[in-house]
Protein backbone atom coordinates (compact mmCIF):
# COMPACT_ATOMS: atom_id res chain seq x y z
CA UNK A 1 0.00 0.00 0.00
CA UNK A 2 0.79 3.54 0.05
CA UNK A 3 4.07 4.97 2.43
CA UNK A 4 6.81 3.73 0.17
CA UNK A 5 9.41 6.63 0.41
CA UNK A 6 10.54 5.40 -3.16
CA UNK A 7 6.88 6.07 -4.45
CA UNK A 8 6.19 9.55 -6.71
CA UNK A 9 3.20 10.93 -4.21
CA UNK A 10 4.72 9.08 -1.37
CA UNK A 11 3.22 11.18 1.63
CA UNK A 12 -0.10 12.83 -0.30
CA UNK A 13 -2.88 11.72 1.21
CA UNK A 14 -6.58 11.82 -0.31
CA UNK A 15 -9.86 11.45 1.02
CA UNK A 16 -11.79 9.94 -1.74
CA UNK A 17 -15.31 10.26 -1.33
CA UNK A 18 -15.56 9.16 -5.15
CA UNK A 19 -18.19 6.16 -6.12
CA UNK A 20 -18.39 3.79 -9.07
CA UNK A 21 -15.66 4.71 -11.95
CA UNK A 22 -15.02 7.99 -13.18
CA UNK A 23 -13.44 9.62 -10.00
CA UNK A 24 -12.62 6.37 -8.17
CA UNK A 25 -10.05 5.42 -10.97
CA UNK A 26 -8.81 8.76 -11.03
CA UNK A 27 -8.06 8.01 -7.28
CA UNK A 28 -6.82 4.24 -8.11
CA UNK A 29 -3.78 6.37 -10.62
CA UNK A 30 -2.70 8.67 -7.76
CA UNK A 31 -2.75 5.02 -5.36
CA UNK A 32 -0.38 3.75 -7.90
CA UNK A 33 1.72 6.36 -7.53
CA UNK A 34 2.25 5.65 -3.70
CA UNK A 35 -0.66 8.01 -2.72
CA UNK A 36 -2.41 6.93 0.47
CA UNK A 37 -5.80 6.70 -0.40
CA UNK A 38 -8.73 6.62 1.91
CA UNK A 39 -12.14 5.56 0.38
CA UNK A 40 -14.78 6.94 2.71
CA UNK A 41 -18.18 4.98 2.40
CA UNK A 42 -21.54 5.32 3.98
CA UNK A 43 -22.85 3.12 6.41
CA UNK A 44 -25.84 2.60 4.54
CA UNK A 45 -24.17 3.57 1.54
CA UNK A 46 -21.22 1.71 -0.10
CA UNK A 47 -19.69 2.29 -3.01
CA UNK A 48 -22.22 1.02 -5.66
CA UNK A 49 -19.13 -0.70 -7.57
CA UNK A 50 -19.06 -3.15 -4.59
CA UNK A 51 -22.08 -4.89 -6.12
CA UNK A 52 -20.70 -5.03 -10.12
CA UNK A 53 -20.66 -8.77 -11.00
CA UNK A 54 -18.59 -8.74 -14.23
CA UNK A 55 -17.59 -12.72 -14.41
CA UNK A 56 -18.71 -16.03 -12.08
CA UNK A 57 -15.90 -15.73 -9.56
CA UNK A 58 -14.96 -14.30 -5.99
CA UNK A 59 -13.51 -11.57 -7.56
CA UNK A 60 -14.96 -8.41 -8.37
CA UNK A 61 -13.47 -6.99 -11.10
CA UNK A 62 -14.91 -3.87 -11.52
CA UNK A 63 -14.56 -2.58 -7.77
CA UNK A 64 -10.80 -4.27 -7.71
CA UNK A 65 -9.68 -1.83 -10.98
CA UNK A 66 -10.93 0.99 -9.66
CA UNK A 67 -10.27 0.76 -5.88
CA UNK A 68 -6.72 -0.84 -6.25
CA UNK A 69 -4.38 0.03 -3.12
CA UNK A 70 -6.84 2.35 -1.12
CA UNK A 71 -7.55 2.35 2.32
CA UNK A 72 -11.57 2.22 3.19
CA UNK A 73 -13.05 4.60 5.90
CA UNK A 74 -16.82 4.40 6.89
CA UNK A 75 -18.71 7.49 7.83
CA UNK A 76 -21.73 8.90 7.33
CA UNK A 77 -21.22 12.94 6.58
CA UNK A 78 -25.08 13.16 7.20
CA UNK A 79 -24.58 13.40 10.72
CA UNK A 80 -23.19 16.44 12.59
CA UNK A 81 -20.60 14.23 14.26
CA UNK A 82 -19.47 12.77 10.65
CA UNK A 83 -19.03 16.11 9.04
CA UNK A 84 -17.04 17.45 11.78
CA UNK A 85 -15.33 14.25 11.25
CA UNK A 86 -14.75 14.47 7.87
CA UNK A 87 -13.29 18.62 8.27
CA UNK A 88 -11.05 16.92 10.95
CA UNK A 89 -8.95 14.49 8.74
CA UNK A 90 -9.23 17.24 5.90
CA UNK A 91 -6.92 19.39 8.16
CA UNK A 92 -3.54 16.99 7.47
CA UNK A 93 -4.81 16.04 3.60
CA UNK A 94 -3.93 17.17 0.75
CA UNK A 95 -6.71 16.32 -1.45
CA UNK A 96 -10.24 15.60 -1.09
CA UNK A 97 -12.28 14.26 -4.13
CA UNK A 98 -15.77 13.64 -4.39
CA UNK A 99 -18.42 12.84 -7.73
CA UNK A 100 -21.91 14.04 -5.62
CA UNK A 101 -23.94 16.42 -8.14
CA UNK A 102 -23.53 19.70 -7.36
CA UNK A 103 -25.30 21.12 -4.91
CA UNK A 104 -25.14 17.86 -2.53
CA UNK A 105 -22.12 18.27 -0.87
CA UNK A 106 -22.88 22.02 -0.75
CA UNK A 107 -26.00 21.73 1.15
CA UNK A 108 -24.32 19.57 3.95
CA UNK A 109 -21.55 22.13 5.10
CA UNK A 110 -19.03 20.29 2.70
CA UNK A 111 -18.55 22.70 -0.36
CA UNK A 112 -15.06 23.85 -1.44
CA UNK A 113 -15.36 26.94 1.12
CA UNK A 114 -15.71 24.73 4.02
CA UNK A 115 -13.00 22.47 3.52
CA UNK A 116 -10.53 25.77 2.58
CA UNK A 117 -11.66 27.55 6.07
CA UNK A 118 -10.21 24.03 7.88
CA UNK A 119 -6.94 23.63 5.61
CA UNK A 120 -6.02 26.55 3.05
CA UNK A 121 -3.88 24.28 1.03
CA UNK A 122 -5.99 21.44 0.56
CA UNK A 123 -7.17 20.49 -3.53
CA UNK A 124 -10.93 19.80 -3.22
CA UNK A 125 -11.03 17.61 -6.84
CA UNK A 126 -14.42 16.80 -8.08
CA UNK A 127 -15.36 14.67 -10.82
CA UNK A 128 -18.20 15.99 -12.52
CA UNK A 129 -20.47 15.06 -15.42
CA UNK A 130 -21.33 18.37 -17.22
CA UNK A 131 -18.67 21.18 -15.67
CA UNK A 132 -18.49 23.33 -12.47
CA UNK A 133 -20.17 26.30 -14.78
CA UNK A 134 -23.85 26.21 -16.72
CA UNK A 135 -27.58 25.80 -16.69
CA UNK A 136 -27.31 22.17 -16.41
CA UNK A 137 -24.22 21.59 -13.90
CA UNK A 138 -26.45 19.96 -11.13
CA UNK A 139 -27.64 17.15 -13.79
CA UNK A 140 -26.43 13.52 -13.12
CA UNK A 141 -24.54 11.95 -15.95
CA UNK A 142 -22.85 8.62 -16.41
CA UNK A 143 -20.51 7.51 -19.09
CA UNK A 144 -22.64 6.75 -21.94
CA UNK A 145 -24.21 10.05 -21.37
CA UNK A 146 -20.89 11.55 -21.73
CA UNK A 147 -19.81 9.73 -24.72
CA UNK A 148 -23.47 10.50 -26.13
CA UNK A 149 -23.36 14.41 -25.19
CA UNK A 150 -19.67 14.83 -25.87
CA UNK A 151 -20.39 13.72 -29.71
CA UNK A 152 -17.97 10.55 -29.18
CA UNK A 153 -21.36 8.42 -30.54
CA UNK A 154 -21.75 10.16 -33.32
CA UNK A 155 -18.50 9.20 -34.67
CA UNK A 156 -18.79 5.20 -34.03
CA UNK A 157 -19.88 2.68 -35.66
CA UNK A 158 -21.25 1.54 -38.74
CA UNK A 159 -22.17 4.50 -41.47
CA UNK A 160 -25.46 2.15 -41.87
CA UNK A 161 -26.25 1.69 -38.06
CA UNK A 162 -27.10 3.58 -34.99
CA UNK A 163 -24.49 5.29 -33.32
CA UNK A 164 -22.56 3.19 -30.53
CA UNK A 165 -20.74 3.52 -27.55
CA UNK A 166 -16.93 2.52 -27.16
CA UNK A 167 -16.49 -0.57 -25.15
CA UNK A 168 -14.91 -0.12 -21.71
CA UNK A 169 -16.84 3.28 -20.68
CA UNK A 170 -14.27 5.10 -22.12
CA UNK A 171 -16.39 7.96 -21.22
CA UNK A 172 -15.65 7.40 -17.17
CA UNK A 173 -12.08 6.83 -17.55
CA UNK A 174 -10.71 9.58 -20.28
CA UNK A 175 -12.22 11.87 -17.04
CA UNK A 176 -10.43 9.66 -14.68
CA UNK A 177 -7.08 10.53 -16.41
CA UNK A 178 -7.95 13.99 -16.44
CA UNK A 179 -9.31 14.29 -13.10
CA UNK A 180 -5.77 12.58 -11.94
CA UNK A 181 -4.00 14.72 -14.19
CA UNK A 182 -5.73 17.90 -12.81
CA UNK A 183 -4.69 16.70 -9.16
CA UNK A 184 -1.47 16.48 -10.27
CA UNK A 185 -1.20 19.93 -11.69
CA UNK A 186 -3.01 21.87 -8.74
CA UNK A 187 -0.38 19.92 -6.31
CA UNK A 188 2.42 21.03 -8.42
CA UNK A 189 1.29 24.82 -8.31
CA UNK A 190 0.31 24.60 -4.95
CA UNK A 191 4.17 24.30 -3.84
CA UNK A 192 5.26 27.69 -5.76
CA UNK A 193 2.25 29.09 -4.32
CA UNK A 194 1.19 27.67 -1.20
CA UNK A 195 -2.67 27.20 -1.80
CA UNK A 196 -4.93 25.07 -2.51
CA UNK A 197 -7.72 25.23 -4.79
CA UNK A 198 -10.89 23.74 -6.56
CA UNK A 199 -10.53 21.23 -9.75
CA UNK A 200 -13.02 20.05 -11.68
CA UNK A 201 -13.19 17.59 -14.59
CA UNK A 202 -16.17 16.50 -16.53
CA UNK A 203 -17.13 13.87 -18.62
CA UNK A 204 -18.93 16.05 -21.21
CA UNK A 205 -15.34 17.87 -21.24
CA UNK A 206 -12.91 15.10 -21.04
CA UNK A 207 -14.75 13.96 -24.14
CA UNK A 208 -14.68 16.95 -26.27
CA UNK A 209 -10.66 17.31 -25.61
CA UNK A 210 -10.85 12.96 -26.44
CA UNK A 211 -11.86 13.72 -30.92
CA UNK A 212 -8.36 14.92 -30.80
CA UNK A 213 -8.14 16.60 -34.78
CA UNK A 214 -11.69 15.72 -35.64
CA UNK A 215 -13.19 17.67 -33.40
CA UNK A 216 -10.79 20.25 -34.66
CA UNK A 217 -11.13 19.85 -37.87
CA UNK A 218 -14.46 20.54 -37.87
CA UNK A 219 -14.40 23.33 -35.46
CA UNK A 220 -12.14 24.93 -38.39
CA UNK A 221 -14.37 23.82 -41.29
CA UNK A 222 -17.63 23.71 -40.18
CA UNK A 223 -17.34 20.39 -42.28
CA UNK A 224 -18.55 17.50 -40.10
CA UNK A 225 -16.85 14.07 -40.63
CA UNK A 226 -18.85 10.95 -41.51
CA UNK A 227 -18.77 7.94 -40.12
CA UNK A 228 -16.97 5.13 -42.66
CA UNK A 229 -17.36 1.50 -43.57
CA UNK A 230 -14.48 -0.18 -43.90
CA UNK A 231 -13.52 -0.10 -47.37
CA UNK A 232 -13.91 3.39 -47.04
CA UNK A 233 -10.75 3.47 -44.68
CA UNK A 234 -7.34 5.00 -45.57
CA UNK A 235 -5.60 1.22 -47.52
CA UNK A 236 -2.51 1.48 -45.91
CA UNK A 237 -4.68 2.57 -42.25
CA UNK A 238 -6.68 -0.27 -42.08
CA UNK A 239 -7.46 -3.99 -40.50
CA UNK A 240 -6.82 -7.24 -42.91
CA UNK A 241 -7.55 -10.44 -41.91
CA UNK A 242 -5.31 -13.26 -42.55
CA UNK A 243 -5.90 -16.91 -44.25
CA UNK A 244 -6.31 -18.31 -40.44
CA UNK A 245 -8.99 -16.00 -39.78
CA UNK A 246 -6.79 -13.48 -37.27
CA UNK A 247 -6.76 -9.91 -38.35
CA UNK A 248 -4.13 -7.26 -38.29
CA UNK A 249 -3.36 -3.48 -38.61
CA UNK A 250 -1.41 -1.55 -41.08
CA UNK A 251 -0.62 1.54 -39.32
CA UNK A 252 0.99 3.37 -42.95
CA UNK A 253 0.16 6.82 -42.72
CA UNK A 254 -0.84 7.65 -46.59
CA UNK A 255 2.01 9.35 -47.59
CA UNK A 256 3.84 8.46 -51.36
CA UNK A 257 6.85 7.88 -49.11
CA UNK A 258 5.97 4.35 -47.47
CA UNK A 259 3.81 3.00 -51.14
CA UNK A 260 6.95 2.13 -53.13
CA UNK A 261 8.09 0.38 -50.34
CA UNK A 262 4.99 -1.50 -49.44
CA UNK A 263 4.42 -2.84 -53.14
CA UNK A 264 8.39 -4.32 -52.77
CA UNK A 265 7.82 -6.04 -49.73
CA UNK A 266 4.58 -7.44 -50.38
CA UNK A 267 5.41 -8.54 -54.08
CA UNK A 268 2.77 -6.76 -55.78
CA UNK A 269 4.97 -3.79 -57.80
CA UNK A 270 2.69 -4.45 -60.65
CA UNK A 271 0.23 -2.41 -58.27
CA UNK A 272 2.02 0.52 -59.24
CA UNK A 273 1.02 0.71 -62.67
CA UNK A 274 -2.23 0.40 -61.65
CA UNK A 275 -3.60 4.33 -62.49
CA UNK A 276 -6.29 4.27 -59.45
CA UNK A 277 -2.95 3.73 -57.06
CA UNK A 278 -0.47 5.96 -58.62
CA UNK A 279 -1.33 8.64 -55.84
CA UNK A 280 -1.67 9.08 -52.09
CA UNK A 281 -4.83 10.84 -53.40
CA UNK A 282 -5.98 8.70 -56.12
CA UNK A 283 -5.50 5.44 -53.54
CA UNK A 284 -7.82 6.90 -51.31
CA UNK A 285 -10.52 8.41 -53.96
CA UNK A 286 -10.63 4.66 -55.13
CA UNK A 287 -10.01 2.72 -51.31
CA UNK A 288 -12.83 0.30 -51.87
CA UNK A 289 -10.66 -1.33 -54.77
CA UNK A 290 -7.65 -1.09 -52.89
CA UNK A 291 -8.96 -2.62 -49.89
CA UNK A 292 -10.45 -5.30 -51.85
CA UNK A 293 -6.92 -6.10 -53.05
CA UNK A 294 -5.11 -5.82 -49.94
CA UNK A 295 -7.77 -8.51 -48.85
CA UNK A 296 -7.44 -10.84 -51.27
CA UNK A 297 -3.79 -10.69 -50.98
CA UNK A 298 -3.67 -10.74 -47.36
CA UNK A 299 -5.98 -13.97 -47.10
CA UNK A 300 -3.25 -16.19 -48.76
CA UNK A 301 -1.20 -16.00 -45.84
CA UNK A 302 -1.75 -16.42 -42.08
CA UNK A 303 -1.77 -12.96 -39.64
CA UNK A 304 1.24 -13.41 -38.10
CA UNK A 305 3.77 -14.08 -41.53
CA UNK A 306 2.02 -10.65 -42.63
CA UNK A 307 2.82 -8.52 -39.29
CA UNK A 308 6.64 -10.46 -38.96
CA UNK A 309 7.25 -9.54 -42.64
CA UNK A 310 5.89 -5.70 -42.78
CA UNK A 311 8.00 -5.37 -38.97
CA UNK A 312 10.53 -6.64 -40.51
CA UNK A 313 10.89 -3.89 -43.20
CA UNK A 314 10.40 -1.46 -40.49
CA UNK A 315 6.42 -0.84 -42.45
CA UNK A 316 4.27 -0.21 -39.09
CA UNK A 317 1.75 -3.11 -38.64
CA UNK A 318 0.44 -5.04 -35.80
CA UNK A 319 -1.81 -7.71 -34.93
CA UNK A 320 -5.32 -7.57 -33.21
CA UNK A 321 -4.92 -9.17 -30.08
CA UNK A 322 -7.66 -11.05 -28.15
CA UNK A 323 -7.49 -10.61 -24.31
CA UNK A 324 -5.23 -14.26 -24.10
CA UNK A 325 -2.95 -13.02 -26.47
CA UNK A 326 -2.76 -9.43 -24.63
CA UNK A 327 -1.91 -11.44 -21.83
CA UNK A 328 1.26 -13.33 -23.06
CA UNK A 329 2.43 -10.63 -25.17
CA UNK A 330 5.73 -10.18 -24.92
CA UNK A 331 5.68 -6.20 -24.52
CA UNK A 332 3.54 -6.30 -21.67
CA UNK A 333 4.98 -8.97 -19.72
CA UNK A 334 8.07 -6.51 -20.36
CA UNK A 335 6.47 -3.22 -19.33
CA UNK A 336 4.61 -4.73 -16.41
CA UNK A 337 1.62 -3.58 -17.70
CA UNK A 338 -0.25 -6.26 -16.43
CA UNK A 339 1.56 -7.91 -12.54
CA UNK A 340 0.15 -10.44 -10.10
CA UNK A 341 -0.42 -9.36 -6.66
CA UNK A 342 -1.02 -11.02 -3.42
CA UNK A 343 -5.08 -11.21 -2.74
CA UNK A 344 -6.85 -11.98 0.45
CA UNK A 345 -9.09 -14.63 -1.48
CA UNK A 346 -5.53 -16.54 -0.96
CA UNK A 347 -4.05 -16.93 -4.17
CA UNK A 348 -2.21 -14.47 -6.27
CA UNK A 349 -4.33 -12.68 -8.51
CA UNK A 350 -3.71 -10.60 -12.38
CA UNK A 351 -3.90 -6.70 -12.40
CA UNK A 352 -3.41 -4.07 -15.24
CA UNK A 353 -0.68 -2.16 -14.05
CA UNK A 354 -0.14 1.74 -13.63
CA UNK A 355 0.69 2.14 -17.39
CA UNK A 356 3.52 4.55 -16.69
CA UNK A 357 7.47 3.75 -15.81
CA UNK A 358 9.77 6.03 -13.51
CA UNK A 359 13.33 5.29 -13.39
CA UNK A 360 13.81 6.63 -9.70
CA UNK A 361 10.54 4.72 -8.67
CA UNK A 362 10.56 1.33 -10.24
CA UNK A 363 7.83 0.35 -7.40
CA UNK A 364 5.37 2.43 -9.34
CA UNK A 365 2.31 0.48 -9.67
CA UNK A 366 -0.51 -1.85 -8.25
CA UNK A 367 0.29 -1.50 -4.52
CA UNK A 368 -2.53 -4.02 -3.08
CA UNK A 369 -6.09 -4.82 -3.75
CA UNK A 370 -9.63 -3.20 -3.32
CA UNK A 371 -9.94 -2.57 0.57
CA UNK A 372 -13.04 -4.19 2.39
CA UNK A 373 -15.98 -2.37 3.53
CA UNK A 374 -14.68 -0.50 6.23
CA UNK A 375 -11.80 -2.49 6.88
CA UNK A 376 -9.42 0.91 7.64
CA UNK A 377 -11.74 2.49 9.98
CA UNK A 378 -9.96 2.36 13.30
CA UNK A 379 -6.69 2.39 11.61
CA UNK A 380 -7.12 5.56 10.02
CA UNK A 381 -9.15 7.85 12.77
CA UNK A 382 -6.14 6.61 15.47
CA UNK A 383 -3.52 8.06 12.94
CA UNK A 384 -5.14 11.00 12.73
CA UNK A 385 -5.33 11.32 16.72
CA UNK A 386 -8.53 9.90 18.15
CA UNK A 387 -8.69 7.45 20.76
CA UNK A 388 -10.52 4.26 21.25
CA UNK A 389 -12.96 6.16 23.84
CA UNK A 390 -13.75 9.17 21.34
CA UNK A 391 -13.90 6.01 18.35
CA UNK A 392 -16.55 4.04 20.53
CA UNK A 393 -18.34 7.46 20.66
CA UNK A 394 -18.96 8.26 17.45
CA UNK A 395 -19.94 4.48 16.32
CA UNK A 396 -22.77 4.89 18.99
CA UNK A 397 -24.09 7.67 17.34
CA UNK A 398 -23.84 6.56 13.85
CA UNK A 399 -20.76 8.78 12.56
CA UNK A 400 -18.87 5.88 11.72
CA UNK A 401 -19.43 2.19 10.58
CA UNK A 402 -17.09 -0.54 11.51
Amino acid sequence: MAGNGALPLAGVRILDMTIWQQGTHATALLADLGADVIKIEGPANPDPGRGVKLATNELNAYFENHNRGKRSLVLDYKRPEGRDLLLRLARTADVFTNNFRKGVLERAGLAYEDFRAVNPRLIYAVASGYGNEGPERTLPSMDIMGQARGGMMSQNGDPNGPPMPLPAAVGDQVGAYFLSHGILAALYMRERTGEGQQVDASLLGAQVDFQSHLLQGYLFTGVTPPRRHRSQWQPMWNGYQGSDGRWFVMGLIPQERWWPQLVRVLGIADWEQDPRFATAAERLANAPALVEQFDALFATQPRDHWVALLSQHQLMAARVQDYDELRADPQVIANRYIVEIDHPIGRRVAMANHPVRFSAAPGTGVQGPAPEFGQHTEEVLLEAGLTWEEIAELREKGAIGG
